[in-house]
């Protein structure tokens, strides 16, 4: 259970350091899918699904964007997307790296090192 709250209190604190560049993306996202719902007439409602389905490169393509300028704007909305999503996982990822050092067994780190030299 130690474990699981370090890397909870690890991973908030990931979020707390990120959030000015994880806010400006999600922002980022928000005013260009509301700028593609514009162009093609959507609902706001669906100008934010779709973006965020995008950036999140899911894509069902129940929704999908016909004029041109629209379709340019949807590449910079997944390129962003992709850039978040990185950014989450490599929080995620250094979090379990650091909550492991700290509850591992010293002598167990070491020898796993050894094994991969």
């Amino acid at each position: 259970m130690a474990f699981t709250f370090s890397f909870i209190q690890i991973f908030l604190w990931g979020l707390v350091l990120t959030a000015p560049i994880l806010l400006m993306m999600f922002i980022a996202i928000t005013i260009l899918g509301l700028i593609v719902g514009r162009i093609e007439s959507w609902s706001r409602f669906d100008s934010l699904y779709w973006a965020f389905i995008t950036a999140l490169t899911v894509g069902y393509g129940d929704i999908r964007p016909r004029k041109k300028t629209s379709r340019i704007l949807s590449v910079f909305i997944a390129g962003l997307g992709i850039m978040l999503a990185g950014i989450l996982v490599a929080i995620t990822v250094k979090t379990a790296s650091d909550a492991f050092e700290l509850h591992v067994d010293p002598k167990v780190i070491k020898h796993i090192n050894e094994i991969v030299k």
